[in-house]
Parts: C-alpha cells; structure tokens; sequence
C-alpha cells in the first residue's frame, strides 16, 4: 500500500505518490495575511505608503528664553513659589479655546503641539492659522498627531509642513495613506494588533514655559463651535517645574520609533505653492471667523477677562506629570511597567474622607468594583461623574458601563449621569445624544489632590491607549475643580442613579432608578431617561458581546 492510500511514509523516492498535509493553523494566518496585502496593495494602488527608512532626525525642546512680555510675567511668578507649579482651570469651551490662540499669538520661540484629533474645521483652521502666522515670524513649530482620525486633514497638514519652521509628524501611522473605511478596515484585519493601538495624549507648550494639558482636543466640538455635538470638557493651563517635565514626555514620543513625517509616505509632495494656497484660504477663513457672532462671544471669553467659571489667578502646588511610555504601542513589548494605573491607585489610596472621579467612558471591571468598594467600606465617599446614555457619544462604551452600575452601587458608591443639553436636539449618528457629552477626566481627593489628563477610567485607556496628565497637590486647584464637579452633578444638569428593591419582595432583584429636577421638581425614572426603546435594546445586546477589554 503507498503513503497515498493511508500507510504513513518515513520516505519515498521520486516517483512516490506527493502527500497533502493540512496547513497548520500559523501558515494559513500567514497566506490569509498575504491574501489581504495583495488585495489591499491592489486596491490602494497609486496610493501613497509609508516609507519606513525615511529621515527622522532627533531635536529636542528649545530651552526657555525670558524675553517677552508673557515669559517675564510667568518667570516672575513662578520665582515668586519655588518649587511649585501654577494652574488655571479651563472650564469653558470658549475660553479654551481663546486661551490657546493668546498664547499662540504670545509665541517667541516655540510651539509645540501634540493631540489625538485635529480636525480640519472652523476652530482647527483658526489655531492652523494663527500657528502659520507664528512660524511666519520664526517660532519652530511641531506638531505630533495620532493617525487614526486624519480623513480630510492630509493637504492641510502637508501644506503646513511644507513651512520652513513647520514640522508635522503622525504617531503609528496605517501602511496606506488611503483613509477610506475599505482601506482602514483591511489595515486593521492585517496589523490590528499595532493599529488598535493609539497616542491619547493632549499637550500645548509654548515657549517652554507655559503648557495646557487635558481633555480636549482641537476641533469645533471641543470648542461649542458649530451645530454638531459639543463637549463639556476641562483643561488646565500649567506654569513652573512641571513644564519642562511635559516638554520631555514630548520629546520622547516626538523621537520615539513610532512617530514618522508626514513626508514618509511616497506621494507626499507639498511645496511652496501648497503653502502659498494654504495661507491665502486660512486667511480668509479666519478673517470670516472673526466676524461671526461666535468670536463676539468669545472675546468676553480671554484669559484673565470677565468669566463664571475661573476664579482668574493662579493655583500653586507640587505637581507631577504622569505619562505612558510611548512604546506602549508596540504589542510586542511588555507594558506593565509603563501604564498610568499605580500612579493614580496611589493617589485614590491616599484618600481620607472623599474621591470625586470624572470620566466619560467608565468602565471599571470587576477588579475595579472591589476597590471602589473597599474605599467606600472605609467611610471614603466616592462619586462618579459620567455621561448617561442620552449624553453619551460612544453607546457601545455605555454598555460596558451599564453591566457595572448595581454592583457599584450595592457597595456605596454615588453615580451621577450627565444629563442632554436642553433644547438639543439628538444627533443622528447613533440617534442618543443631545448633543453635548461629558468629555472630562479628572480625579479630585479630600478637596487637596488633583489630577487632570487625558486617561479615561476604562479598559482601553489602561491597556492599548497612551495616555498622560498631572497629579497636583493644591488645595486651591482642588476646590475649585470640587465647585466645577458640584455644578456638574446638580439634578438641573445630571442624573442621580440609584437603587431601589420593591418592598413586598424583599429578595427580589435591585431596580435603578434616576432621579433629577425640572423646573423645580423632583423626576424619577425607571429607565435610562429620555432614550428610545430601541435604543436601550441595542445597548442592552452589546452587553452580552465579549469586548469590554477593546473599550
């Protein structure tokens, strides 16, 4: 009987019958991998790919030079608390967003930028436009910005870095420079483990001597520009030691492996007549923008003006700057040692009496209920700000969160939902939010502790994300972000979720309730408030999926 029949072979000559082996799990990813890169090489042809031996010289922040009027001030006051760091919180929209164009215009030397989203909008095209203007008068300017949001940014970030004093780099940037959902889709089925990993980091520095760091992003909806979703978000302009310590953590992912030019991809071929176009059309844009009734608002809205939610000076305190390892996004490095999560388990260990928690995405794991948990046992009070399922933008995030709410509050813990912004009207993307979301991330303990970044309390900050911020030890800071969380979760503005167990069954299973005032009385509902049937059905089905660890 030959090998083909059934006998297994040891050896056979060359005129044995060839035998068919099954292909091993390995080499059939593998052919299935190259299958994809062929199909996709095909489809993005003409297209431009990124060159991984391109240049990617090192620089480095420039040292501080006092020599304005603006570093004078800043010297002046930092000199004044040695060792201390100053912060002003950014609670409004407009103001953040003045904020940066002020000290922007202030700009001698440098400017240094790095976001997860910049869109090309009214608001992005104003700070390129003053950012085009700076380097105009010499002020290096660099800019770092994740890959995975870039659509209709590619000429404008071309056309900037075509600029002499200009830099823009992309962090762990796609293969193909082609941003249709096709293209990214098949990316992601060929190198998943690398894309799904991103820069979260949000960082302004100026002249190396004043730095804003926080939610927000660049973009109208980060700004409550335009008539899409607005964010209610917190930033904090920072002064002091703690500035050049932001400025190295940008420095280490400005020069780190991930980080490529946006000259690395084959086609890209800006020149001066790109730059020239882009000058004149920012121009123009921004000359409109000054015009419309936003900037009449805004100018009530400068740094150190007339505002309700800034108390206008300075809050002092030892601060620290906390960050993610930028090789964070290599899956196949060990990242235990390198996430934000021990830094800020020790500030919350340190609470005595209270932990304010702010994060739009809350998913905390069964890991995280327990500790929430044995805080609230030993008599901490702990309150948790999120978006309800009305404000949130991110309704598969929600369902991570929902699965978690009788257990949290079973064990103590006070969860707040920001409510829809009256008179919105709902989004149609997902058909939920009213159009404004909590986008804020902060923690505040014992009225004394603060910390402000970019990290949300959920998996995907934790495990895939880079993220950053600041831990602030000032009671000043504290009581007033304490004010802005008090504000936030008054009944006019969010949902008190509690529980209740009907009285003639005492066993039965917990019910949730949500409580608020409306023109001056008390509502309570039984379901998430003013969401569709069928919107918290579909909630309610991705509960049940496995994929709380990508959230």
């Amino acid at each position: 009987m030959t090998a083909g029949q059934g006998e297994p072979a040891t050896s056979r000559s060359a005129s044995a019958p060839h035998i068919v082996r099954p292909m091993r799990a390995a080499d059939a990813r593998a052919f299935v991998r190259l299958f994809l890169l062929l199909i996709l090489g095909a489809a993005a042809a003409g297209c431009a790919t990124l060159r991984t031996d391109v240049p990617r010289p090192p620089s480095m922040a420039l040292a501080p030079v006092v020599d304005t009027p603006s570093t004078r001030y800043v010297a002046s006051e930092t000199a004044a608390h040695e060792g201390e760091s100053g912060f002003r919180p950014l609670i409004g929209n407009m103001n953040a967003l003045m904020s940066r164009i002020v000290l922007i215009d202030h700009a001698r030397h440098s400017l240094d930028l790095q976001y997860y989203i910049f869109d090309n909008d009214a608001t992005g095209r104003l700070v390129a436009q003053r950012i085009l203007a700076a380097a105009d008068r010499g002020v290096r300017v660099r800019i770092l910005l994740d890959d995975l949001d870039i659509e209709g940014q590619d000429n404008l970030l071309d056309a900037l870095d075509a600029h002499p004093s200009i830099e823009v780099r992309l962090f762990n940037p796609f293969r193909f420079r082609n941003r249709s959902v096709f293209s990214k889709a098949g990316q992601f089925l060929l190198e998943g483990r690398r894309l799904n990993r991103r820069m979260h980091n949000k960082a302004f520095i100026v002249d190396g001597m004043q730095a804003i760091v926080g939610g927000r992003n660049i973009g109208d909806a980060y700004f409550d520009a335009g008539d899409q979703m607005h964010f209610r978000d917190l930033d904090v302009i920072a002064i002091g030691p703690v500035v050049p310590k932001i400025s190295a953590m940008f420095d280490a992912y400005w020069n780190s492996d991930a980080a490529y030019p946006v000259t690395a991809y084959t086609t890209v071929h800006a020149g001066p007549d790109d730059l020239a176009h882009l000058r004149a059309t920012l121009g123009r844009d921004a000359r409109a923008f000054a015009e419309s009734d936003y900037a009449s608002e805004a100018l009530e809205e400068l740094p150190n003006g007339p505002s309700a939610d800034r108390e206008g000076r300075w809050f002092w305190g030892a601060a620290t700057l906390i960050a993610d390892d930028p090789a964070k996004v290599d899956p196949a490095r060990d990242h235990r040692a390198w996430l934000m999560g021990p830094e800020l388990k020790a500030m919350l260990d340190g609470a005595k009496r209270e932990a304010l928690l702010i994060s739009p995405y809350f998913i905390p794991g069964e890991r995280g209920v327990k500790y929430l948990g044995d805080l609230a046992a030993r008599g901490i009070s702990i309150k948790v700000l999120t978006n309800a399922l009305a404000a949130t933008d991110e309704p598969e995030v929600h369902a991570g969160y929902a699965r978690y709410r009788v257990p949290l509050l079973e064990k103590g813990v006070d969860l707040y939902e920001l409510r829809p912004l009256p008179g919105k009207p709902p989004r149609s993307a997902h058909g939920t939010s009213s159009g404004e979301s909590l986008h804020a991330k902060s923690m505040i303990v014992d009225e004394r502790t603060v910390f402000v970044g970019s990290m949300n309390l959920d998996p995907r900050s934790r495990l895939f994300n880079t993220e950053m911020g600041v831990i602030v030890d000032s009671p000043g800071l504290a009581g007033s972000l304490s004010r802005y969380f008090d504000r936030a979760t008054a009944p006019e503005n969010a949902y008190h979720v509690v529980i209740e167990r009907p009285d003639a069954k005492p066993r039965s299973p917990p019910v949730l309730r949500w409580i608020a005032v409306d023109d001056g009385k008390t509502v309570i509902y039984d379901h998430d408030p003013e969401t569709s049937a069928w919107t918290r059905m579909k909630v309610l089905l991705m509960r049940a999926l496995p994929i709380e660890d990508m959230l």
